[in-house]
């Protein structure tokens, strides 16, 4: 049998796909969050999981929000906290906006359906969320952002 994963589409109000992103939703303005929604999810879903990273920091790829456990539903809210909160790369359990040192990065929204809920510490990273995911997604989506400080 051949399992064929379904695709979530992701979007904001705030920003295209592979547009800028507002400076509202970065380190230098307010730091929250910003609005996305979601498209497709699969019947069935028990929960959603969300990574935020950025692939182009100097270091490695740079892990600014990780959350699990959210309820399935078509929005996210600006400034939310839609479900459990794990360690980010700023050692925070919160969304950390962009903020790169220097040049254009790009933002990786990425949106997991899951077909189970997740029993993870809250300290738990984004190694920890990929590793307890696994066999469990049911479908999948991404938008990117890009931002430069000015």
């Amino acid at each position: 049998m051949v399992w064929i994963m379904k695709e979530l589409k992701i979007k904001s109000s705030a920003f295209e796909h592979n547009g800028l992103i507002p400076k509202k939703y970065t380190c230098d303005g307010e730091d929250v969050n910003p609005p996305l929604s979601i498209e497709g999810i699969p019947e069935g879903t028990q929960s959603l999981a969300l990574i935020v990273d950025d692939p182009d920091a100097p270091m490695g790829t740079w892990d600014h929000w990780i959350v699990w456990n959210i309820t399935p539903t078509k929005d996210l809210e600006e400034n939310s906290i839609p479900g459990v909160e794990g360690m980010n790369d700023f050692r925070k359990h919160s969304y950390g906006g962009p903020c790169p040192p220097g040049g254009t990065h790009r933002y990786f929204f990425k949106v997991y359906a899951l077909d189970t809920k997740l029993n993870l510490s809250a300290n738990s990273k984004k190694k920890d969320l990929e590793k307890a995911m696994q066999g469990h997604i049911v479908a999948k989506g991404e938008l990117v952002g890009r931002y430069s400080r000015r």
